[in-house]
Formats: C-alpha cells, structure tokens, sequence
C-alpha cells in the first residue's frame, strides 16, 4: 500500500443484514483529496461510509482504510480506527443537553484526553478553524442549521483525523448554507485532510468540483473512468 493511500477498496461487498447493497465496488483516496460519493436516496451512499468506519461488515474483497484491514479487522482495534476518523452526520448528532463546547469536551474526554488545559485549547482551535469562535457557550437549539454543523464539523476534527466521512452534510441546509459548509470542508482538505462526502445534490458537485463517485444498481462508478458525464436530472436535489 502507498504511503499516500488512505483508502483502497477493490471489487468489495457491502451487505445490510442480508441485503448485498454494494457488490464489485472500488474506490481509492489520497492524503489531502476530497471525494464525493452521489447517487440517488438509498443508492448506498451511506452504508459505504458505515463500512469505512466497521459499522456494517465487508464480506468480500480488499479493503484499507488508515492502514487497518477491514475484511480483518478485530473489535477492539475499532476505535482506534475511528480515531483516526472524523464523522460528520447530516443531522448533526449534538447532544442537546449541553452546550458547544462541553459537546467537543465530552468528545475529548472520551477519547482518553486529561489535561483541562489542552482540552481548551484544542476546543479553541477546532472552533476557530470552522468559524465559529465566539459560539460555543450556546446550547444547539440557540444555533441555526449551519452553525450546528459547523460545531459537528468541529468535534471530526478534535483528533486531528486522516479522513473526514461526511454523510450528507448539507441534507437539512439551505442552498446558501450548503454552500458554505461544503466550502469549508474543502478549506479543510487543503490543509490536509481527505474528504468523502456523500450528497444527491449535483450543484454542490458542480459548484465545488472534485473527483466523483457514483452509486447506482448496486455498484459504485469512478465517474471519470467509468461512465460517462453525469447530467443535472439524474440526480436529486
């Protein structure tokens, strides 16, 4: 494996109890390169992301992510992998009884982070670096749709991760909105860390190019390499 690979799967298959939803599929990631992953609503989009981070199984095929063998991989070699994972939801996934910051500190803590002091300054830094300095005393319901995903975009980036898995991002945002947050995330890969966003939103791709994959009849396509261009009505917005 390339030092520079960060996924490499080869003619995997992805199984929902015993539901095959992706079969043959393959797709490669790079350090730094963003990724999107379309396709209509239950196309499989989803359960791709769930089993780069061993939340469904692979049951055939070749499959590296951040070094770990998922065909392979033990239990407790889970979090460690996920460690290495940023995770962001399209419905954000805050817990709701506590504000911004003391979100991103449980995160923290749970991770096995001690020291009071670092704890706050990576909190700074990750809320900084999403632009939202001055927010995070606010509880979730005192912030607007984008804002709640600026802070969970935030807590993927507490552990400094390889990968960002972002599973539509912008579903519950407003045109504008979405654009800022897709934005950001590609402000974010260009200072280092992949990205595989998944979105039936064709705008967003095309607003915001990068490398495209597409799920459709149970496979997933290098759009690029494999078929042939995407038109605008073949996706849903």
């Amino acid at each position: 494996m390339k030092s520079n690979l960060l996924v490499e799967l080869e003619n995997i298959e992805v199984c929902q109890e015993e539901n095959v939803v992706l079969s043959n599929a393959s797709l490669s990631l790079n350090t730094s390169e963003f990724v999107y992953v379309i396709g209509k609503v239950g196309s499989g989009k989803s359960t791709l992301l769930k089993a780069l981070y061993c939340e469904v199984p692979i049951r055939k095929g070749r499959a590296v992510v951040a070094g770990y063998d998922l065909t392979k991989i033990k239990r407790r070699e889970i979090p460690f992998l996920r460690r290495r994972l940023g995770i962001v939801f399209q419905d954000f996934q805050l817990l709701t009884d506590r504000t911004a910051i003391k979100n991103l500190e449980f995160v923290l803590k749970a991770t096995g982070w001690s020291s009071q002091q670092n704890i706050n300054r990576r909190i700074e830094e990750v809320l900084e670096q999403v632009g939202m300095p001055n927010k995070g005393y606010k509880m979730p319901h005192e912030l607007s749709g984008g804002e709640q995903q600026r802070i969970a975009i935030a807590r993927a980036l507490l552990n400094t991760p390889e990968i960002i898995l972002a599973d539509e991002p912008t579903g519950n945002l407003d045109p504008q909105t979405s654009g800022q947050i897709v934005q950001l995330l590609h402000d974010i890969c260009r200072l280092g860390t992949a990205v595989i966003m998944t979105t039936h939103n064709y705008n967003i791709v095309k607003t915001f190019p990068a490398r495209v994959f597409k799920c459709e009849n149970d496979k997933l396509y290098d759009v690029a390499q494999d078929m042939p261009p995407i038109y605008e009505d073949e996706v849903i917005h």
